[in-house]
């Protein structure tokens, strides 16, 4: 992707550090635990800049020297809420940085009558609806799991300023999709890849993300 992207989507500096860990998790012939390893390392970066997208407050604190530091502290509480099961493979990367978060989950299956998405299960903190929520999904294809999900959100009273879509790997359909739908919602990833084939996988891509992250 250009060094311009488009609005609302935040993407991670390609720096050859992130670069490099992409190759590993792209190459099939990655073993599995070398593929969880170094996506854990990606999705800690993800959820590293959707924090810097939150808002902060100014605050002074007192030193061990005796000086006094002028820092911030951000303003509200956050939740990550996983679309299973792949989504949840971001969860220990958000508990890594976010002591005590609180999570939430939703299931959307492909309905095999009409292959549309369709809801099966939603379990979410009862005040989702003053927190700032992060979606996690590995992998934003055609976008159609993803608006669910951010429907279900929305439903619950959820402001669309303060969810933020995290995900791997996206591509040009699938943010256009989304964003179609949600145009102030920020989505946070760490590569933009050309398209999707004629199954609607993502390519260049690596394949199925949760088997490749779960499956030995």
């Amino acid at each position: 992707m250009s060094a311009e992207s488009p609005k609302n989507v935040i993407l991670l500096p390609q720096t050859n550090q992130l670069l490099s860990l992409y190759t590993i998790i792209r190459n099939k012939e990655t073993q599995r635990s070398d593929f969880v390893f170094y996506s854990d390392r990606i999705i800690r970066l993800l959820v590293e800049e959707g924090l810097n997208q939150l808002p902060v407050e100014p605050k002074t604190v007192s030193t061990p020297t005796g000086e006094v530091f002028e820092g911030v502290k951000f303003l509200g509480k956050i939740c990550g809420v996983s679309i299973i099961r792949a989504g949840e493979s971001m969860e220990q990367g958000l508990r890594d940085c976010c002591r005590s978060v609180r999570l939430g989950k939703i299931l959307i299956q492909r309905d095999e009558e009409t292959a549309l998405p369709k809801l099966y299960y939603e379990k979410l903190p009862e005040d989702i609806a003053s927190r700032y929520v992060f979606l996690l999904d590995p992998m934003l294809a055609t976008g159609g799991s993803a608006i669910m999900a951010t429907e279900v959100l929305l439903s619950r009273g959820v402001k669309p300023e303060r969810i933020f879509f995290l995900n791997l790997i996206s591509n040009p359909e699938g943010i256009s999709n989304y964003h179609k739908k949600f145009p102030d919602i920020k989505i946070v990833t760490g590569a933009v890849d050309r398209g999707l084939n004629e199954s609607k996988h993502i390519v260049t891509g690596l394949g199925d993300f949760g088997d490749r992250y779960y499956c030995i």
